[in-house]
């Protein structure tokens, strides 16, 4: 028999991931990005350089590929138990995540490539949705387009490039930091996707109030008005 998904219920926060933070929430929370690759790749490129003057298929090259594939796993294991920990903590804070769902394969294309492979978050936001079900929190992605160019308070675009890092609304003169703005708006996002047009406040049988339905209530007011 198979084990239901867990409800919408309880507290709800969106999370935006990033490269200068690993991970910013809705509530303004933030985790720093640990470098597994870059704090090791110097004593991994001397490992490399060593296993490339041994002969091939000696014992001397078979040590020395073996030591490689040590630093690897090791480098491995760590960024796995940093995003199990994550993870975790994100479950101990809301039992409603939403998140972006990232092109994972298109960003390790990118220019930033190295960067992105490093935090994995394939691999994390794979990790996330299983900690949530095995803990009975309920998790969704929504669509990722223009959270970073969208005012969580008023709706309006705001266009800015990638090195500005403050989120300055022309409109409605909101100002917070870029990614906590993002975060806000995947929150928004997540929620239309499950709170019916018609609620201003949606109850749950036996759980309150979903947190989050007041800013989503503002939202589609401000939108109604203009």
């Amino acid at each position: 028999m198979s084990i239901p998904d867990a409800p919408v219920h309880g507290r709800a926060i969106g999370i935006d991931l990033g490269l200068e933070k690993f991970l910013t929430t809705s509530q303004g929370t933030t985790v720093e990005r640990p470098k597994f690759l870059k704090s090791l790749q110097s004593r991994l490129k001397v490992l490399q350089r060593r296993a490339a003057r041994k002969q091939k298929r000696s014992n001397n090259w078979e040590k020395a590929q073996i030591k490689v594939a040590r630093l690897h796993h090791h480098i491995g294991n760590t960024r796995k138990n940093f995003h199990l920990c994550t993870a975790h903590n994100l479950c101990d804070q809301a039992q409603t995540i939403f998140a972006e769902d990232l092109n994972t394969v298109g960003l390790n294309r990118g220019m930033l490539r190295k960067e992105c492979v490093d935090a994995s978050f394939g691999a994390f936001l794979s990790l996330l949705e299983w900690v949530c079900w095995k803990r009975g929190v309920y998790f969704e992605r929504v669509n990722p387009y223009g959270t970073s160019q969208t005012c969580p308070e008023c709706g309006a675009t705001v266009a800015k490039p990638l090195s500005e890092r403050e989120h300055i609304c022309p409109e409605c003169q909101y100002q917070t930091h870029r990614d906590h703005a993002a975060a806000r708006v995947v929150l928004l996002r997540g929620l239309e996707s499950v709170v019916p047009q018609d609620l201003g406040e949606w109850k749950l049988s036996g759980n309150g109030v979903l947190s989050g339905i007041s800013d989503l209530d503002k939202c589609r007011s401000r939108n109604a008005i203009l």
